[in-house]
C-alpha cells in the first residue's frame, strides 16, 4: 500500500483521490493520500483496569472457592462420625434465620416495579423444599450404591469445578441455573455416601444454605457498598482456609495459595498485560474473507 501514489504513475495535484470504489479515477487501486494514517485511533474504548478495584472483583471468585472447601470440609466431619447431623441442622437453622434477617435488612428503600415476596411465602417455599428432601433422602442415600466410590467422587470433584465455573460471579443473585444445578448434584453424590438417611437431608440441606442463599445474601450485601461484601469475602476466605487448617496443614497451604493467586497474581498480570494491548481503528475496511468450501463437502 503506497502514499502519495502508491505503486504507478499518480495524477496531478489538482485531481483529488476519493476513497470511493464505484467510480474511475486516476489513481493506482492502491492508492491513498496523506491524510489517511492521520485517522488512526489506537486502543479506542479500552477499559483501563486500576489494581486495586480489580482485586476487589477477583475477592468474589476466591470467596467462592473458600465456600466450596468449606462445604468439604463440613461433609468430611460428617462422614468420620466426628459431627452429628443434628448439630449440623441447628446450625444450618440458626445461620438461615440470622442470613434471612440481615437480607432483609438490607432491603433497599424507594418503590420499585416488582412486587417483593412476603414472608409467608418465604416460609412456604422453605417448609416445602425441606420436606421433600426429607421425604426423598432414604431414595437419595441409596442413589448410587451399584456405583463404585471413585466414580462417585470424580463426579463430585467434576461437578464442583462446574459450578465455580459458571458461577455469575457478576451478579450471585439468582445463581444461575447450570452453576446451581452442577452444586447440588454433587452434594447429592457425596450426601449418598454418608452413614444415614438424616446424614443426606443434613448435607443437603447444607448444600441449599451455601450454594442457593449464601449469595442471594452476598449479592444483597454488593448492593449496600462494595467495602462490606469485600469484607464479608476476606472472612469466607479466612474461614475457608482454617476450615481445611483443621484437617491438615498442607491442604490449608494450597487453598492459601490459590487464592494468593486468583485475588492477588491474576489482577497484577491483567494490569501488567494490559500495557501491551495495542487496538488500532482506521478509515479502513476490514477484509471479510468468503471462501466456498462447498468442494470439500463431496
Amino acid at each position: 500500500m503506497g502514499a502519495d501514489g502508491g505503486s504507478g504513475t499518480a495524477a496531478g495535484p489538482d485531481v483529488p483521490w476519493r476513497k470511493v470504489l464505484w467510480e474511475r479515477q486516476p489513481f493506482p487501486d492502491n492508492y491513498v493520500d496523506r491524510r489517511f494514517l492521520e485517522e488512526l485511533r489506537r486502543n479506542v474504548g479500552v477499559r483501563q483496569y486500576h489494581y486495586w478495584a480489580v482485586v476487589k472483583e477477583a475477592v468474589l471468585v476466591g470467596q467462592q472457592i473458600s465456600c466450596v472447601s468449606l462445604f468439604l470440609t463440613l461433609w468430611y466431619y460428617m462422614d468420620q462420625g466426628l459431627l452429628s447431623p443434628t448439630t449440623l441442622l441447628w446450625t444450618c437453622l440458626l445461620c438461615a434465620l440470622l442470613g434471612y434477617g440481615l437480607y432483609q435488612a438490607m432491603r433497599p428503600g424507594g418503590r420499585s416495579s416488582l412486587r417483593p415476596r412476603t414472608r409467608l411465602a418465604d416460609l412456604q417455599s422453605a417448609a416445602i423444599f425441606l420436606s421433600f428432601t426429607f421425604g426423598f433422602s432414604p431414595v437419595l442415600k441409596t442413589l448410587t450404591e451399584s456405583v463404585s466410590t471413585d466414580t462417585v467422587y470424580a463426579m463430585s470433584s467434576v461437578m464442583l469445578l462446574a459450578h465455580l465455573v459458571s458461577f455469575p460471579y457478576a451478579r450471585p443473585s439468582p445463581p444461575s441455573s447450570l452453576s446451581l444445578n452442577a452444586a447440588l448434584f454433587g452434594s447429592v453424590c457425596l450426601a449418598s455416601r454418608l452413614p444415614g438417611a438424616l446424614h443426606t437431608f443434613a448435607m443437603l440441606s447444607c448444600a441449599l444454605l451455601v450454594f442457593a442463599l449464601w449469595p442471594c445474601l452476598l449479592q444483597r450485601a454488593r448492593e449496600r457498598g462494595p467495602g462490606g461484601s469485600a469484607g464479608v469475602c476476606v472472612g469466607v476466605c479466612v474461614g475457608g482456609v482454617g476450615a481445611l487448617g483443621s484437617l491438615g496443614r498442607a491442604g490449608a497451604g494450597l487453598l492459601a495459595v490459590a487464592l494468593g493467586g486468583v485475588t492477588l497474581l491474576c489482577p497484577l498480570l491483567l494490569v501488567r498485560l494490559q500495557r501491551h494491548k495495542d487496538n488500532i481503528q482506521g478509515p479502513w475496511d476490514e477484509a471479510e474473507i468468503l471462501e466456498d468450501l462447498s468442494r470439500f463437502l463431496h
